[in-house]
């Protein structure tokens, strides 16, 4: 097997993907109440935060009704905006104040774990009342110490971090579509009993 695709093995068997499921498994009934799903990044996390967003509000690999998510660094006028006028560090947390409400969930991504505009943004999200759950690629970060919830993938590589990343994200789409259809099952009319 090729170096890279065995610290790729090593660090998928030491994170806990059932975390991540778990994660999923909250968020559908929120999702599904209207509650919206924000995600953060920067560089290649932030690609993988919008592709986050993506499946949410397209689809995963089932058809399902569109659900409310959005990465904070897609609003390219927004992020400049603040940036130029208060700071490169506040270009997603004022964003989540403009726009997260009570109950809302917060995914952070971050091979560091202490990207200072992450950090800040799950500041605000404590102060809003908002979930927080933190993929990093290092223990005892800042992400970890703040986040509600916090997956470490254990690599020195950033590239397997993630590519880790990546497959969380998938694990997490995964359990929200099955607990959304756990909720349809739930809630569908029984059959009429026959005649």
């Amino acid at each position: 097997m090729h170096a890279h695709l065995r610290r790729l093995s090593d660090a998928l068997e030491g994170t806990d993907a059932d975390r991540v499921e778990r994660w999923g498994a909250r968020a559908a009934p929120l999702l599904a109440s209207g509650h919206r799903l924000f995600a953060c990044g920067n560089g290649g996390s932030a690609a993988e935060a919008q592709h986050l967003t993506a499946e949410l509000t397209g689809r995963f690999e089932r058809e399902r009704p569109p659900l409310s998510a959005l990465a904070l660094h897609a609003e390219t006028s927004s992020v400049t905006a603040i940036a130029n006028d208060y700071g490169y560090q506040h270009v997603y947390a004022r964003q989540l104040r403009a726009h997260a409400e009570e109950g809302d969930l917060l995914v952070c991504l971050s091979t560091s774990g202490n990207s200072e505009n992450v950090v800040e943004t799950v500041k605000a999200a404590h102060d809003l009342g908002v979930v927080t759950w933190s993929l990093t690629g290092s223990a005892s970060c800042a992400l970890e110490a703040l986040s509600e919830e916090t997956v470490v993938v254990p690599a020195d590589s950033v590239s397997v971090v993630q590519e880790v990343h990546l497959a969380l994200v998938h694990v997490f789409c995964a359990a929200v579509d099955r607990g959304l259809e756990r909720i349809a099952s739930s809630t569908a009319p029984a059959p009429r009993a026959a005649s």
